[in-house]
């Protein structure tokens, strides 16, 4: 049976990018030539900070530097990148060169392949590469008569990449070309663990079962035949806990009477203004200039943009690592 819904509103907590999740202390931060990279290492002596959850909820978002071109292709610097998105599921990277055409980034993501196993970048549509431009525009569409979200200025609620995927995306990365000069365009991301412990375990059940259909938006259809896809919201990650989600509110369709309930409780713990505090870090433009790139797990991580404010803003965005997202279903 089809479910109707109600449009979310995202409301964003006004947190920054160093919200300490855990206790609120300050955390002590430490650089050390050791290690690869110029990767900001975390500790502290907060006990409330249960360790299952700390490891994955970094109260930094780690950042990394590339100071040329060819930190995309040096095994030591492409080891930090991989051990970061394993260990966090986001990283952010800072650019000390002009990057016009994301060289570095396309260097990256192939490199990330060659030494790690990663898959190859997605093409976005039938009519696409593995770059899309992410940059509002009311006129000129990168896929014809059609108009994807992120080629709005308008708010974007909380989604993960390409749910409609039978093999959706494991990792996405945004390089920002152009940040919003007048404060909007707030990019957030949501813990996905954080967000499961919130859920009852009948509907982590629920959403683990294939029980949705998700539509494929028009812009991004390869395959004119295939306008849905039928599978579950959620799986479980290598160590089997049922916390990583693939969600686009706007996109599901709840089959049975059950999935419609398991995804309301979903769409409320989203909303839910205590859990948003408690697990999302909030990149503003100061946060993310020009010259940053911005790295997340896309099953781990929600993310969500205000909206933008200023109509040269321009990121660009590249989608890697596709594989079976119903790798453990449970069917009963």
């Amino acid at each position: 049976m089809a479910m109707n819904f109600k449009p979310l509103k995202m409301r964003l907590p006004s947190v920054g990018i160093a919200h300490y999740m855990c206790s609120g202390k300050t955390p002590r931060i430490h650089f050390s030539a050791a290690r690869c990279g110029n990767f900001a290492q975390i500790s502290t002596s907060s006990r409330h900070c249960a360790a299952s959850v700390s490891a994955v909820i970094p109260p930094v978002v780690p950042h990394l530097t590339a100071s040329d071109l060819e930190h995309a292709t040096q095994p030591c610097h492409i080891r930090s990148v991989h051990e970061n998105l394993q260990k966090h599921g986001i990283l952010k990277i800072g650019l000390g060169f002009s990057d016009p055409d994301s060289d570095y980034l396309k260097e990256l993501v192939q490199s990330l392949h060659q030494h790690h196993g990663h898959q190859l970048p997605i093409s976005h549509s039938a009519s696409r590469g593995w770059f899309w431009d992410v940059r509002p525009n009311s006129t000129v569409f990168q896929t014809a008569n059609h108009q994807a979200r992120s080629e709005t200025m308008e708010e974007f609620p909380w989604h993960t990449d390409c749910s409609y995927e039978d093999l959706p995306p494991r990792y996405f990365a945004l390089h920002v070309l152009q940040e919003d000069r007048f404060g909007g365009g707030t990019l957030s991301a949501m813990n996905t663990q954080r967000l499961s412990l919130s859920l009852s375990s009948s509907t982590r059940a629920s959403l683990m079962r294939r029980e949705y259909s998700i539509t494929i938006p028009p812009e991004f259809i390869k395959d004119p035949r295939k306008q849905n896809i039928i599978g579950s919201l959620m799986t479980a990650d290598e160590q089997g806990q049922q916390n990583m989600l693939r969600f686009r509110r706007d996109l599901v369709t709840a089959l049975t009477e059950r999935a419609s309930k398991a995804l309301q409780e979903l769409e409320e713990a989203v909303q839910d203004a205590n859990a948003q505090s408690q697990s999302t870090v909030h990149l503003t433009a100061k946060d993310f200039p020009a010259g940053t790139i911005i790295l997340m797990d896309n099953r781990r991580w929600l993310h969500a943009r205000h909206s933008i404010k200023d109509p040269k803003r321009h990121l660009r965005r590249v989608r890697w690592d596709a594989i079976p997202f119903d790798a453990r279903l449970m069917e009963q």
